[in-house]
């Protein structure tokens, strides 16, 4: 077959393996004109990067590249429909506004703890297509699925997990009804027999849960995981003491709860594994990551949290005095949530910075908070801002609300020049 593959990234690149390797003729797509592919790849780059779509047997959408783009009359798919199809192990799928990642490789931890093997991709970073030849119908595979994965998928992994749901990336689906339905495929084509576990207190959650054919168990709750007195239990059985989780925040132990009710039945209620598993996962790098201690302050790195919902959550996750590091590039999206979370937590200071930076330093002035420092050009600029504001006991918390693309290269390169500034005291 001659095949198109649009977008390549991370996806696209394990895409054109997959098919080459099936002897198909492939020819890449790309917006980025400058995007040098390794010898012997032809392609079709730049503004004109859509034409002549229409002339292939198949189109291989990457994540980024939103349906509607693509020819009408095509036959289309992608990695993660094709992964879909051709797996022959059960599929446990992840999708929410936040936590996904998290979750995932919570659910991947408790699986291998009690002895599965277990392989875990999709959005969390390795494609799914890379490891599809090494899965065998006894493994068990955890795949994090973004709303872009999920957009046009038509099949339901044999679990699903639907974490909250909350406005995101609704410029590119359009509106909060068309991301809603993006997430519901997590669900809808769900068999008699499969499992949907949903967060009990998030309606969007609970409508998407309604989409099943198959069982229905929500999270935190007490037919399933849920805390009490400082214990996560399943049912009436106890598993791990909140003491001795390494999560920091509320959040994250409803996480643990998401994990723990997906993986039970899989498990055969193994409870020492999953305690095992859930009080060694310390979290994801760039996520509320602990990072050193320094003159009585501690570093916090959450640089992933690049929408205000997800440093609202971290606002909550600490009961120290807090410095935090707050702005960055302007998607036009509605701060004011994210103002009123900061006012009721009431830290030392806030640190702006990036393009949101003075909007947040107003937004605050206008709800009489007024310990706004603006913290420079550079990371070194604004790590020495913070470290000059907090004093022994505090936390430093490097959880910006926002994109990181107006100072940085991604929130991996923000993260990165928070923990090199942090060394260079």
């Amino acid at each position: 077959m001659k095949i198109a593959i649009v977008g390549y990234g991370a996806e696209g690149r394990a895409a054109h393996v997959y098919w080459t390797g099936r002897g198909d003729e492939i020819v890449i797509h790309d917006a980025n004109a400058d995007l040098i592919l390794p010898s012997g790849i032809a392609g079709v780059m730049g503004d004109g990067y859509l034409s002549g779509l229409d002339e292939y047997d198949l189109i291989v959408r990457s994540p980024g590249v939103r349906p509607d783009l693509l020819p009408a009359c095509a036959t289309i798919t992608s990695g993660t429909r094709e992964f879909f199809q051709h797996c022959l192990a059960r599929i446990i799928g992840v999708t929410g506004t936040k936590g996904k990642g998290t979750t995932c490789s919570l659910i991947a931890a408790i699986l291998h703890e009690a002895g599965r093997i277990v392989h875990l991709g999709g959005n969390i970073g390795r494609p799914a297509l890379d490891f599809l030849s090494q899965v065998t119908p006894n493994d068990i595979v955890v795949l994090e699925l973004s709303s872009f994965q999920l957009a046009d998928l038509d099949r339901s992994p044999d679990v699903g997990v639907c974490l909250m749901i909350e406005p995101e990336h609704l410029d590119w689906h359009g509106g909060m009804d068309a991301y809603i339905t993006a997430k519901s495929n997590i669900a809808s084509f769900q068999r008699v027999g499969d499992l949907l576990v949903y967060h009990s207190a998030n309606q969007r959650s609970g409508v998407i849960a309604t989409q099943s054919a198959g069982r229905r168990l929500a999270y935190p709750d007490e037919a399933a995981a849920h805390v009490d007195d400082g214990i996560v239990f399943f049912g009436q059985t106890p598993v791990v003491s909140v003491s001795e989780i390494g999560l920091v925040g509320p959040h994250n132990l409803e996480n643990v709860c998401a994990a723990l009710s997906a993986t039970w039945e899989m498990i055969s209620g193994d409870a020492q594994a999953a305690a095992r598993a859930i009080r060694n996962f310390t979290g994801l790098p760039y996520r509320l990551e602990k990072t050193v201690e320094i003159d009585g302050v501690l570093y916090v790195n959450d640089s992933f949290s690049s929408n205000p919902l997800a440093t609202m959550a971290a606002l909550r996750s600490f009961d120290r005095p807090l410095v935090v590091i707050l702005g960055g590039f302007d998607r036009g999206i509605d701060l004011s949530p994210l103002i009123d979370a900061v006012v009721a937590a009431s830290p030392r200071c806030v640190v702006t910075v990036g393009q949101t930076g003075p909007r947040i330093g107003r937004l605050l002035a206008t709800c009489g908070y007024s310990a706004v420092i603006p913290g420079g050009d550079t990371m070194a600029d604004i790590v020495a801002a913070a470290r000059a504001a907090a004093q022994p006991g505090d936390v430093v918390l490097l959880s910006p609300g926002c994109a990181s693309f107006d100072m940085f290269k991604n929130f991996q390169d923000r993260g990165d020049q928070f923990l090199a500034a942090i060394s260079c005291r």
